[in-house]
């Protein structure tokens, strides 16, 4: 099985960036609504974290494909598996934050769900790290041929058996 890639680069590092951006701005915005009191920064949290469920679901199927293809019995397949594990957690945190503003017609951020955001984050936080060990510690997903004078990854010198 081959990594999902699109124009010579993985899918899953492209998609992680929405979830990641949407939720840091989603308990961003809860944080402004709490200091300044307005509650339209709530509408823009709860909405911000719709569409990081929603990205975070296409990342992981993604990342899903990545670890498949990781080689077991290795150290990149357990931390793979706990980055995994821990983002999907991730978006289930901020789901339940965000079924919990459902009914309030402001989507204020009342104690519990701007805690659960935090715990999510800090947990987003330590996912992200393991997710950096596997590509600079442990090289998953870095092609066997990367160098800084590396081809193009859309030249025709740079093919998919050079990629990991």
């Amino acid at each position: 099985m081959k990594k999902a890639r699109f124009a010579g680069h993985p899918i899953h590092p492209m998609l992680i960036v929405f979830p990641l951006g949407l939720f840091v701005a989603a308990v961003a915005f809860d944080i402004i609504c709490k200091l300044s009191g307005k509650s339209v920064f709530a509408a823009v949290s709860y909405w911000s974290i719709a569409g990081g469920i929603i990205g975070g679901l296409a990342a992981a199927v993604f990342g899903f494909w990545d670890w498949l293809t990781i080689p077991g019995g290795t150290r990149a397949k357990i931390i793979g598996a706990w980055h995994g594990v821990s983002n999907v957690i991730v978006v289930l945190l901020f789901a339940i934050s965000w079924l919990l503003r459902w009914n309030d017609p402001m989507h204020l951020p009342r104690i519990l769900p701007f805690i659960i955001g935090l715990v999510a984050i800090a947990l987003g936080a330590m996912a992200g790290w393991m997710g950096g060990e596997l590509v600079f510690r442990l090289g998953v997903g870095v092609d066997t041929g990367a160098n800084v004078n590396a081809p193009n990854s859309l030249s025709s010198s740079a093919t998919d058996e050079n990629a990991e």
